[in-house]
């Protein structure tokens, strides 16, 4: 009995010593760069603000609500979540940040206080973000009047509930899309992949996601079933919407106007996506997008 009892307290202890290492295994360390002395450019981080879904994500328009003042609730299997208060304000919002702060959020999913954000926000897509993007991105998002608003706490039960788990889930699961550029593929293709895979984020939606909510990274742009709210994002492989009579002119002109060859309209996130983002991107960034879905590289992940 004694010997029993001696092997739990060892099993105890090296569970309770286990959790408080994992509590404090530090994640998200933002090298030294030169982001304190880049300018950045307001024009060029308000438009990839735009193409990034920052706008789109982090509005509640539908109840009034200000621009980067919060969005509308994510709900999801694991809980229900609020993107946060993006605007200057420095109780609620990033007025209190450092430009290192933003870039290790943008690009590492890592608050200020060290803690990891929920993989609801997007931030694998912009893992390769350089450090002017987010200078750029930096400058735009000063200039965004101050809403002394609180987002709502996330609304998650247990085990969901504890952030120090999401380490647990970023050594499994996470990982950041490739948007290199091919040196044997045209400008406007390897645009359109930096764009497709990384700030517009199209993979976040259509493709589809395994028990623990990541992305199945063998199934990227093959649609996706089991979107927040029930809703479902359809396959955007090239051979499916060329069977469904898109073209190259066809997916740019709907990303600009939302609307389909059929003429019918996007509804849903996806009209979210359009209004609030794709629909101030250039001519020529929707024609490369258009042109590197369409294009797609199959082999490709």
């Amino acid at each position: 009995m004694r010997l029993l009892f001696r092997g739990l307290l060892l099993a105890a202890t090296v569970g309770v010593t286990g959790a408080v290492a994992l509590v404090a295994w530090p994640i998200g360390i933002e090298p030294p760069g030169t982001l304190e002395i880049l300018e950045g450019n307001v024009d060029r981080g308000a438009y990839l603000a735009r193409a990034s879904g920052c706008i789109a994500c982090h509005s509640n328009f539908e109840v009034g609500g200000a621009p980067l003042a919060g969005g509308a609730p994510l709900e999801t299997d694991f809980g229900t979540f609020y993107p946060p208060n993006l605007t200057t304000d420095p109780d609620h919002g990033m007025g209190a940040w450092t430009i290192s702060d933003f870039a290790r959020a943008v690009r590492q999913g890592i608050s200020p206080e060290g803690e990891p954000y929920y993989p609801t926000f997007t931030f694998p897509f912009y893992a390769r973000f350089s450090d002017q993007d987010i200078a750029d991105l930096w400058a735009a998002f000063q200039t965004v009047p101050a809403v002394p608003e609180p987002s709502p706490a996330h609304e998650a039960s247990f085990p969901f509930d504890q952030r120090w788990g999401l380490k647990l889930w970023r050594a499994a699961y996470l990982s950041e899309p490739d948007t290199d550029a091919v040196e044997e593929r045209s400008d406007a293709w390897n645009r359109g992949k930096w764009l497709v895979r990384g700030a517009a984020h199209c993979g976040a939606c259509h493709t589809d996601r395994n028990f623990a909510g990541a992305r199945i990274t063998d199934r990227i742009f093959a649609g996706n079933d089991s979107l927040p709210g029930g809703k479902s994002a359809p396959s955007i492989l090239p051979t499916d919407l060329q069977a469904a009579g898109w073209d190259a002119d066809s997916l740019a002109y709907a990303l600009r106007t939302g609307i389909t060859p059929e003429g019918d309209v996007f509804g849903g996130s996806m009209a979210e996506v359009v209004n609030d983002g794709t629909a101030f991107l250039s001519d020529a960034d929707l024609a490369a997008m258009a042109t590197y879905i369409l294009g797609n590289d199959l082999s490709e992940n």
